[in-house]
């Protein structure tokens, strides 16, 4: 039986120092039926040069000049020029591990469409990596291992931008790369939660994703946290908001403040809690701030969590387990 097509979509702007790697990492895939649709957005610097080197040695390779500017308009112009059975995206500074491709494709011909294949990724770097992408890896993989990555949607991107794949009838459903939406794989992960589609656990490392001081997401103004307080908020109130429940904000801190900025702005009603004594009873923004006992008397209430200290978010999930309360029903972490 013919095995299906996996189109590789692949934005680059200037990456001629890891574009090398990446590509030498999809030829020596176990999995050879593939094309890859990389697509230059404006580099300045010689990995395009890179790229046609590669293109000319494996008719697999297509080389395209970005048809708009910056990352989204490049995604739509490689899955425009893609036609395979199957869909994924990949960074160019990173290296797919050898059996990436088989393995998800694999995952998707056993579950069908309305799933999303999935992987373990792990972070690289010359000078190591921080604290905070180590936890990130292990709080992601750890999803990944259980196939329960919507369950924590809101604290962070829980679908890896560079590490899935999905039959291409059900990224059309989800649209695609329509939306003019930063962080672009965020509001992805969010639509295929919205649409439905489950994600394949998975216990492999598929991906190694590079960390270096001028990737795009450390320097661009698109993935600063205003950018994924933004999304959240947009898909709660869409997906999971019950308007006629009391909603509740819990934290005062920046997160917090700005979480209140567009309710307001939305005219959208909320009671503000926090545990701070130097805060509770007083007024910011206009809005009065209560303890957060005051969940206890709001009835069927609905609440958001800014609060990011590990300690208090477990303290914070213990008072509303005595509440008989549920995570991604009832609340909602939101760091």
């Amino acid at each position: 039986m013919q095995q299906p097509l996996v189109s590789i979509l692949i934005p680059f702007k200037d990456t001629e120092s890891f574009i090398n790697q990446c590509l030498t990492s999809i030829v020596s895939q176990s999995y050879e039926n593939w094309q890859v649709l990389a697509v230059n957005d404006g580099s300045t610097d010689g990995s395009r040069n890179l790229v046609h080197a590669f293109a000319k040695n494996d008719s697999r390779i297509q080389l395209i000049d970005n048809e708009g500017n910056g990352i989204i308009e490049a995604l739509r112009t490689a899955y425009k020029h893609s036609n395979g059975q199957f869909i994924t995206r990949m960074d160019s500074d990173d290296i797919m591990t050898p059996e990436k491709l088989e393995i998800m494709v694999k995952s998707l011909l056993e579950h069908g469409k309305g799933h999303l294949a999935i992987g373990q990724v792990r972070y690289f770097s010359h000078r190591g990596i921080s604290n905070g992408y180590e936890r990130y890896e292990k709080w992601l993989n750890a999803l990944t291992q259980t196939g329960d990555n919507y369950t924590e949607i809101y604290k962070e991107c829980v679908i890896p931008s560079p590490c899935w794949m999905v039959h291409r009838e059900d990224l059309d459903l989800c649209g695609a790369f329509t939306p003019n939406l930063y962080p672009e794989d965020y509001d992805l992960a969010f639509r295929f939660y919205e649409n439905g589609l489950k994600c394949i656990a998975c216990f492999k490392l598929l991906h190694m994703w590079r960390d270096y001081d001028t990737r795009t997401s450390r320097t661009s103004e698109h993935y600063a946290q205003n950018y994924f307080l933004d999304i959240k908020l947009r898909y709660f109130l869409k997906l999971d908001y019950i308007p006629n429940r009391p909603l509740a904000v819990w934290g005062a801190g920046a997160k917090g403040k700005e979480i209140i900025k567009s309710l307001q702005e939305q005219n959208i009603d909320f009671y503000w809690v926090c545990d701070n004594p130097k805060k509770i009873g007083k007024h910011i923004y206009g809005e009065e701030m209560f303890h957060f006992s005051k969940l206890k008397s709001l009835s069927n209430a609905q609440s958001i969590i800014t609060v990011a200290n590990a300690d208090a978010q477990v303290h914070i999930e213990k008072f509303f387990s005595k509440l008989n309360k549920k995570p991604m029903e009832d609340y909602f972490f939101f760091c």
